[in-house]
């Protein structure tokens, strides 16, 4: 135990001093303001949850998890079983849909210019075909543009977790349901599914983790203010930040904390329920 107990100790201590006195420190200046001297209550919340940028950025903030969490997790299930189904060629088409995350971001802000600018390759096929031209970027086709970005960057990866998943799956459960006669869809209800449920949580995981980072698109397309329909709480927080308005930060950040960690125990909650019901049948 007290070998252990050495080892732990920098793995420990780099957590309390990176992560954990940090966060004390953040918690610290809720109550404060933004030099952080004096005492100030709860006027940094309420300066939070009144100001109309902040409920924008976090309703459009979990209006794009919402959206773009189960549809990636569809896509990239769905992208899994049908490189599964192609056989040897399989591993081709893998590598082709993980190519999105090899191309740096300042290549894909100049394809968001070329594809959806005023003057973009969409904008002049539409032209061509009679239609009037769209300004993504100045509309509320812009937050539809950053879905499909996300999603077009990640499939590929959340593919290959689901893969891994597959792969874990005995054969003999297959072989046994075909000699039973089940159908495509009673095999995945019963079988892929179930065998699924602990890659479920992971790639969920994941996929909520890279949901923040398309904030580095959108930022280098449209600056600090985009359109209002993809202006995120990234956006929110990096002006904050350059307005040296520490006392709001850190309220929010301990909102969204507190919120995150009440949906990642509702989470469980839910998925200890599953099992229970599933012990149960």
């Amino acid at each position: 135990m007290r070998a252990a107990a050495l080892l732990l100790v920098p793995s420990l201590t780099g957590v309390a001093v990176f992560y954990l006195i940090p966060f004390a420190e953040v918690i610290r200046r809720n109550f404060t303001d933004a030099p952080g001297r004096r005492f100030v209550g709860l006027a940094n919340y309420q300066s939070v949850l009144s100001n109309s940028a902040f409920r924008t950025a976090a309703s459009n903030t979990a209006r794009f998890l919402c959206v773009c969490i189960p549809a990636l997790l569809i896509l990239s299930l769905g992208m899994a079983l049908l490189t599964r189904a192609a056989g040897r060629y399989g591993r081709l088409y893998q590598t082709s849909f993980l190519l999105p995350l090899a191309i740096p971001v300042a290549s894909i802000v100049l394809l968001w210019n070329v594809l959806f600018s005023q003057t973009g390759l969409i904008n002049a096929m539409l032209q061509t075909l009679g239609a009037q031209p769209v300004d993504f970027m100045g509309t509320g086709a812009a937050f539809w543009v950053l879905i499909a970005t996300y999603l077009w960057k990640n499939s590929g990866y959340d593919m290959v977790l689901w893969a891994a998943g597959l792969d874990r799956i005995p054969a003999a459960q297959y072989e046994a349901a075909a000699v039973d006669g089940a159908n495509g869809w009673q095999t995945f209800r019963w079988i892929t599914w179930p065998g699924l449920a602990p890659t479920l949580g992971l790639t969920a995981l994941l996929s909520l983790i890279n949901s923040f980072k398309v904030f580095r698109e959108a930022y280098l397309v449209a600056g600090q203010y985009p359109h209002e329909s993809m202006y995120l709480l990234q956006h929110l927080f990096n002006n904050w930040f350059l307005n040296l308005e520490l006392g709001r930060i850190t309220a929010a950040a301990v909102l969204i904390v507190g919120g995150l960690l009440a949906l990642a125990g509702l989470f469980m909650a839910g998925k200890h329920l599953l099992q229970r019901k599933r012990k149960q049948c």
